[in-house]
């Protein structure tokens, strides 16, 4: 964040509820009734806002949409069961036959499946793009409904300059969407840099505690009301008031893990910089972009031939083998298995990845512990 106090000043001002509890009261029920039948009219023909069902609203799970997005800077926010299921419904609500998306080449590989197995079929046409080709291309966009962006995409992390993508955007009439995930909002908020649409899976920073799985989109008043009338009731993706409860504890402590995991980072990426079979480490820093304001601890690093993969895997006792993110522990991903699941074993080839990657979790261990075991696991994986 431009302050890098602003989050957690924010997240202090919380204000207790009326019993003088300082933490949001998980309010654990699927109904909300009417003391009379005028209070119950008025609320469904939309005169007042009172909660009904949980399946489209709850306290608990406002007060988490509330605090998220007045930290990405947005009008309104809404909750979701999943980072999927905020990405399935918000592209839901906006897309119909014959729409054009260009994406972002090395999405998120679910996102990816996505694309082609549920939309392309309904007539939707997708194209895949590098970072270079939004930001240099300005014409891409013409003729294109919504562009899907990552920044940093996943899998080889590449920035993208978010503020000359949203002017060609807003010069072809072209809807904005991004999954801000990696950066969250203390160190990216794209919605401030001319972005339409930001959508992250809380389960990963947010959550921060691998013990949640939820996803949230933060926008206009006019976008979030139309996913909020479309695609949050009809397909019923909606958040519950006990990750709601997580999410908000999870937010009042992100400034400080995000501190700590770009401290380790950096350390990693100093480090493996200088090793000799080490081809590239994949970690944008701050300032990479304009907007991009720290590191986040997920990266990647792709080995030469002398590294086996598999018996570097084997070998690390901190990290562990694992397909999420965003947590305490250190995880490692090697792409050769984690983009060959569910059929697609082609889609590395496609976008270039090489099998040689692997995809790093740096967590909150202590930092030189996590370096001595990397390193111990690497000189015995190399040949």
């Amino acid at each position: 964040m431009s302050d890098p106090h602003a989050l957690a000043t924010l997240l202090n001002s919380v204000m207790a509820d009326a019993e003088g509890a300082v933490t949001p009261p998980i309010v654990q029920t699927s109904l909300f009734t009417f003391d009379n039948y005028q209070d119950f009219e008025d609320r469904m023909a939309g005169r007042t806002n009172q909660a009904i069902y949980t399946r489209v609203q709850n306290p608990t799970v406002a007060a988490f949409e509330n605090l998220i997005a007045t930290a990405e800077g947005g009008d309104a926010a809404v909750g979701f069961a999943s980072g999927m299921a905020a990405i399935s419904s918000t592209l839901l609500a906006f897309v119909k036959p014959g729409c054009r998306i260009a994406c972002i080449e090395h999405v998120y590989p679910d996102t990816y499946r996505l694309m082609e197995r549920l939309l392309r079929p309904f007539g939707i046409e997708i194209t895949y793009h590098s970072a270079q080709e939004f930001e240099d291309k300005p014409e891409l966009l013409k003729g294109v409904d919504i562009a899907y962006l990552e920044s940093p995409s996943s899998v080889v992390f590449q920035p993208m300059d978010l503020p000359r993508v949203a002017k060609h955007a807003r010069h072809h009439g072209t809807l904005t969407m991004i999954d801000s995930s990696w950066a969250s909002p203390v160190f990216q908020q794209p919605l401030t840099l001319g972005i339409d649409i930001v959508l992250h899976s809380a389960s990963k920073y947010i959550s921060g505690h691998s013990d949640t799985v939820a996803g949230v989109v933060v926008s206009s008043l006019d976008h979030i009301s139309r996913i909020r009338d479309l695609s949050l009731p009809l397909l019923g993706g909606k958040l519950a008031p006990f990750e709601a409860f997580l999410l908000t504890r999870g937010l009042r402590t992100l400034e400080a893990r995000m501190n700590q995991h770009e401290a380790t980072a950096n350390l990693f990426v100093d480090r493996l910089a200088t090793l000799p079979n080490v081809r590239r480490v994949n970690s944008p820093g701050a300032n990479t972009v304009p907007g991009l304001t720290g590191r986040s601890g997920l990266m990647s690093v792709e080995f030469d031939d002398s590294v086996d993969i598999p018996k570097l895997s084997d070998a690390l006792s901190l990290f562990r083998l694992g397909v999420s993110w965003g947590g305490f522990e250190s995880l490692i991903l090697p792409a050769r298995v984690g983009l060959a699941q569910a059929g697609e074993q082609n889609s590395m080839q496609k976008f270039g990845v090489s099998p040689n990657l692997v995809r790093l979790n740096i967590g909150l261990e202590n930092a030189e512990d996590l370096w001595a075991d990397f390193l111990t696991a690497l000189n015995q994986s190399a040949t």
